[in-house]
């Protein structure tokens, strides 16, 4: 929504302000401008990622136009499933988590909190470690250190596609000027034509210019600091899982360790004490 709003803003802005000072917007009609100076663009952009980054690239488009992965109640789901598991723990020790992380797509716990058993990758990123705290790893200083290496590496694949459109965003204004010199060479190349029809061809070779520094601090810029929040923001999720399960590793009982978890969370998104508390109170009975 936010991707929609700020397009339509910046193109009756732009357009709008043109034609407001008299201009005709006819003039900046110039398909093959745009040709040169996208086509180059993408072209480009298919030269400097690997493919892994390009496929990542075009699917993150779904991430802009929605925004933030998680809302709040997927916080709260979150720190939901984190209790339950705890206190199974609690009461019936480690082993008890056997079936449910072996099985994560079966387990009754997992279920129990949707929006948490549909990501994936934090119900692998919670199998994982638990699987190894089974297995006797109980140092948490290393299992922190595991913790973040893993957080980090997932942040760096997601750089690489903020980087990818970034680079886009940086490179656009360049390829408009060498859509512009085209514009000229070709203008230069009629130069006995009357003044009215150069004035016209060197308008639109002046369109190349202006198109590239257009789409890139306009579209591409933006999109590529709107990915990386909307990724920062996806990041708070895991490192919140990281939280609880550190606290629960050290020795926390649940309800701290969950606060921790909680904490860990961005002011806009995070449950109160209460509302944590109420969920906790009303959870569906696992096994």
């Amino acid at each position: 929504m936010r991707l929609i709003v700020g397009s339509i803003v910046v193109l009756l802005c732009v357009f709008g302000g043109y034609m407001a000072l008299g201009g005709h917007i006819a003039v900046l009609w110039q398909p093959f401008e745009f040709v040169i100076i996208l086509g180059a663009a993408i072209g480009a952009f298919i030269i400097g990622n690997s493919g892994h980054v390009l496929k990542g690239t075009m699917g993150s488009f779904g991430a802009l136009l929605k925004g933030p992965k998680f809302s709040k109640t997927d916080y709260a789901d979150m720190l939901g499933m984190q209790y339950a598991m705890f206190k199974l723990i609690q009461s019936k020790g480690i082993l008890a988590l056997e079936q449910h992380i072996e099985n994560p797509s079966d387990s009754k716990l997992f279920n129990a909190f949707p929006s948490f058993a549909k990501n994936h990758h934090a119900v692998e990123f919670v199998c994982d470690y638990l699987r190894m705290v089974t297995l006797g790893s109980t140092n948490v200083h290393e299992m922190e250190a595991l913790m973040d290496e893993d957080l980090e590496t997932h942040h760096e694949e997601q750089e690489e596609m903020v980087g990818a459109l970034q680079s886009l965003a940086d490179g656009t204004p360049a390829l408009g000027i060498v859509a512009a010199v085209l514009g000229v060479i070709k203008t230069m190349g009629s130069i006995s034509e009357p003044p009215e029809v150069l004035g016209h061809m060197i308008g639109g070779a002046l369109v190349g210019t202006f198109f590239g520094v257009f789409v890139a601090y306009g579209f591409f810029a933006p999109m590529a600091q709107s990915l990386r929040s909307t990724f920062n923001s996806e990041s708070k999720y895991y490192r919140s899982l990281k939280a609880g399960l550190l606290a629960h590793i050290s020795g926390q009982p649940p309800v701290m360790a969950v606060e921790f978890a909680r904490k860990a969370l961005m002011s806009n998104v995070r449950p109160t004490f209460i509302e944590v508390d109420e969920i906790t109170q009303n959870l569906p009975a696992t096994t």
